[in-house]
């Protein structure tokens, strides 16, 4: 045997400008396994050919923990070294002629805490090898650009591992002798490695036949472990309607006899969409009405369509190299999100989807674009491609794809859609391929006409600034208002070029009234609303035939995805917040009239906390409390809508509005202004939790979802206002609801509520929740989570998340247990991270360190939390810093991790 167990590759950095195509293809693949979790045989038999293309030279394969023990060419023996962890085969034969090409490797799974390539949890077979753990299973060209087919024996113990799954279409299964069987799988498409996907274990199914729109029969399957399968109804559900969706809206129809999803909790991603044979972690598989909660079902719908819109979207047409990953990833985040509101239905709902969608991308993703790790939505290079997987790709990357389907029309890019999949399916391409299509299928269409400019959206990062003045002529009876665009350097970016920036907008007159839009020129009014395409430095549109001085309502919609900063008066976003009719600018209204108000509040030095940390003074102005009033009472507005509204900035979104961030005093002010909120409305309170009830039977329906969002804020609001005025009435209300609730959204509502507000209630409330769930991992890696998110008080979190960890239930070793604990504090609970004893960075380093010993994913995106450690004030910049430092001092750090410190501690 050749032990080739101890390579590892050098952290050099991967350029985009390097790409050069594969010199040898790979056409066939046959792969058969000897499952067994200490030494799992691997026989390869492939069918290469050279690339012609490309001047001859060696054949690299890539190779990672592997045991070689056997290379055969054309049925012979042959030489070969290794370099590094590449298997280099220097004698192949000359010429266009096929090859035939037999490796057969070792590997132990059991050994495999990475969770790529191929592993064991729980007794159970699985891959994951995205993006390059196919080279863990067997030397190969690890690359997307090389599309094969592939047919896949399973070999296994028959008790152990009675369920034998991979890509395609089973063809056929039997018994072995020892009590081992078979099963043989053919992918009847071309696919990457990366697709590839195997499971093994005591698994049963939910199954479902359907008939498509093209009149194909399909078998639908989601394997579970026994006793989980009462919790697959909606993830079945949600795969039918994926499924009739996107024949639909796009024409894409199911290209396989069977349709798999297999649920694991050991998983360092949501899911993934190996084609045919989708693994899923757990969190995005399990429900019932007594272990989930609403937002449960809702990401769980949104998960199963995404992984399942990737079946044409990154499985048919797949990127070129992973620098395109926001081909295949922004584009399907992209459909999801159009499927979700789909799904929604009205238009009120449709529109809060989208709201939830920019909350994450402003809170996640701007600040990603300002940080060390900003990079393109087509990165230029990496080290590590794992760690690229990232809200720029995905988010910032579906928002691309957007203005695309905006500048063109629905219909436009339902076309372009056609024209990419006419194209390319079957090929592997870059995002310029599918600008492209949408331009062709699009001739006159704004995006055409800036096509090449557009593209700046995908070779430009950071996020660009929109400012935006307007003047009043009342004697000509005019309003010109003037866009400006600019955007800050990003790393490796020092001055940036203009981007093309969609404003879809509207103007309100002082009572809120619509007014109708006649640019200066026009012969006529073309309705309340319309979209200007900012393409230049700078724009002046004038507006003719306006009575009085106007509000704008820019950004409709949230149209790009850019930074608006204008000069809104307090009367001017009341007025909005009353009366515009774009729900994203309703909302906005609000958020920024709390924004103003918490930075305001932050740098007035007479505002200051007592020993406890905590402000009592009146922060909030009456117009702003009659205004969330307003809302709360709105027989109009839906109840999924005012719980936006009513939910302050973020302490992380603050943090983003200030040059220099003092997290305590953010965590201060920001809890002072909520206890405020809560005390102000307390009737309004009352009113909102008694009329939002949802009796009957249970229904994640939008609607239904909504009312007990409101009502859960609403205790909430009630628990805080009593933890001020000592009153017991409310919390043991909430405890009371903990104990009857009939659902798992009122019963963890209540619980947090409790938690959240230090009542003294919580404590009997956690025993007895864990209690009732302690044998459903993912109801408690929510208690977890809960604890370890919950607002600081004297800082109690820490010592308490030190505690978690001691518990027989925590698992460090489990990525969804380990995320519940210590990403919930270190990178969700800024008031209580930030500790100015430098104490939580001790804590974040000590787990970097340790993660990054078994898990290096896991390690490097919780060392993406200390990011923006050059915002903070002192004394928490210094003590930030030296976390950092000792994280780089370890002499063996992961590539993946040393490439996040070294971006953060860069000048």
């Amino acid at each position: 045997m050749f032990d080739v167990s101890d390579a590892r590759p050098t952290a050099a950095a991967i350029r985009r400008e390097d790409y050069a195509a594969p010199a040898f293809w790979i056409d066939t693949v046959d792969l058969t396994f000897d499952l067994d979790p200490a030494k799992t045989r691997v026989l390869s038999k492939m069918r290469i050919r050279r690339n012609m293309d490309v001047a001859a030279q060696p054949l690299r394969l890539d190779g990672e923990d592997l045991n070689l023990a056997r290379v055969m060419v054309n049925g012979g023996g042959t030489s070969f070294k290794m370099e590094g962890s590449q298997l280099v085969l220097e004698n192949l034969p000359e010429g266009d002629a096929p090859i035939d090409l037999e490796i057969f490797t070792t590997c132990a799974p059991i050994k495999n805490t990475q969770l790529s390539g191929l592993y064991v949890s729980n007794e159970t077979f699985f891959t994951q090898c995205e993006a390059e753990g196919f080279r863990r299973i067997t030397y190969f060209l690890d690359r997307p650009d090389v599309m094969a087919m592939y047919t896949v024996t399973l070999r296994a113990s028959k008790a152990q591992y009675p369920v034998l799954l991979s890509n395609g279409n089973l063809v056929d299964s039997g018994d072995l002798e020892d009590g081992r069987h078979f099963a043989k799988w053919i992918d009847p498409h071309k696919k990457p490695s990366y697709l590839f996907a195997l499971v093994a274990g005591k698994l049963v199914a939910r199954e479902q036949r359907i008939k498509s729109r093209a009149g194909n029969n399909h078998l639908l399957q989601v394997y579970v472990r026994p006793g989980d399968l009462e919790k697959t109804e909606h993830a079945m559900n949600s795969l039918m309607a994926s499924i009739a969706w996107d024949e639909a809206r796009f024409g894409l129809s199911l290209d396989l006899d069977r349709f798999m999803i297999v649920a694991t909790s050991d998983f360092n991603m949501g899911a993934m969409e190996n084609k045919g044979l989708n693994i899923f972690n757990t969190k995005y598989v399990l429900a019932s009405q007594s272990t989930a909660t609403d937002v449960d079902y809702a990401n769980i719908e949104s998960v199963v369509g995404h992984e399942y819109f990737h079946n044409w979207t990154g499985d048919r047409v797949t990127c070129r190299d992973w620098f395109q990953l926001s081909l295949k990833e922004g584009l399907t985040v992209f459909r999801d999100q159009e499927f979700s509101m789909d799904m929604a239905g009205s238009a009120s709902a449709r529109a809060v989807k989208r709201i939830e969608d920019v909350r994450v991308l402003r809170t996640v993703q701007f600040p990603e674009d300002a940080g060390p790790m900003a990079h393109p939505v087509r990165p230029d290079s990496y080290v590590e491609i794992n760690n690229f997987y990232t809200v720029t790709i995905y988010e910032k990357g579906a928002e691309v794809v957007r203005m695309q389907s905006e500048m063109v029309g629905r219909d436009g890019f339902a076309k372009g859609m056609k024209l990419y999949f006419e194209r390319h399916d079957g090929h592997a391409v870059t995002c310029d391929d599918f600008v492209q299509a949408m331009a062709d299928a699009n001739p006159q269409s704004p995006l055409t006409q800036n096509l090449d400019q557009f593209k700046r959206w995908y070779s430009q990062a950071g996020t660009p600034r929109v400012r935006a003045s307007g003047v009043y002529d009342a004697e000509a009876r005019s309003y010109t208002l003037t866009l400006s665009q600019s955007c800050p350097a990003t790393p490796g970016q020092p001055t940036k070029l203009p981007f093309v920036i969609p404003v879809t907008l509207g103007l309100l007159g002082a009572d809120g009234t619509a007014l109708p839009l006649q640019q200066q020129g026009d012969a006529e009014a073309s309705g309340t609303e319309g979209t200007i395409v900012l393409t230049d430095e700078s724009l002046a549109i004038t507006f003719i035939n306006v009575d009085s001085a106007p509000v704008p309502s820019l950004l409709r919609g949230f149209s790009a995805p850019v930074i608006l900063e204008c000069d809104f008066s307090d009367a001017d976003l009341l007025n909005l917040l009353a009366h515009d009719i774009d729900p994203f600018n309703r909302w906005e209204a609000g958020q920024r009239l709390g924004m103003r108000i918490a930075l305001a509040a932050i740098g007035n030095a007479a505002i200051t906390a007592n020993e406890q940390g905590e402000i009592t003074e009146p922060i909030l102005p009456p117009s702003f409390v009659q205004a969330m009033r307003d809302v709360l009472r709105n027989p109009t507005l839906d109840a999924a809508f005012k719980e936006l509204v009513l939910t302050l900035p973020s302490e992380s979104y603050i943090a983003e509005q200030l040059d220099e961030v003092d997290p305590q005093r953010i965590h201060a002010v920001r809890e002072a202004m909520r206890a405020e909120l809560a005390s102000s409305l307390d009737a309004d309170w009352v009113w909102a939790y008694e009329e939002h009830q949802t009796p009957g039977a249970y229904s994640p329906d939008a609607i239904s979802a909504g009312r007990r969002a409101l009502a859960g804020l609403a205790l909430h609001m009630l628990c805080l206002a009593a933890r001020q005025s000592g009153d017991a009435l409310w919390p043991g209300k909430t405890y009371q609801r903990f104990k009857d609730a009939g659902n798992m959204t009122d019963r963890f509502g209540a619980l947090a509520a409790l938690v959240n507000t230090g009542h003294e209630l919580a404590k009997p409330a956690l025993e007895r929740f864990h209690a009732l769930f302690k044998d459903e991992d993912l109801v408690v890696d929510k208690w977890f989570a809960l604890q370890a998110g919950a607002s600081d008080r004297n800082g109690h979190i820490l010592p308490a998340v030190r505690d978690l960890m001691k518990l027989p239930d925590f698992q460090i070793k489990n990525p969804n247990r380990a995320r519940s604990v210590i990403f919930s504090y270190c990178n969700a609970n800024p008031g209580a991270f930030h500790r100015a004893d430098g104490a939580g960075y001790t804590y974040w380093a000590d787990r970097v360190l340790e993660l990054d010993g078994f898990n290096v994913q896991v390690a490097s995106r919780l060392a993406r939390g200390m990011d923006r450690w050059r915002k903070l004030a002192e004394p928490y910049r210094s003590l930030a810093r030296a976390a950092i430092e000792r994280v780089a001092a370890k002499p063996d750090l992961s590539n993946d991790v040393r490439e996040v410190i070294t971006r953060a501690l860069a000048d």
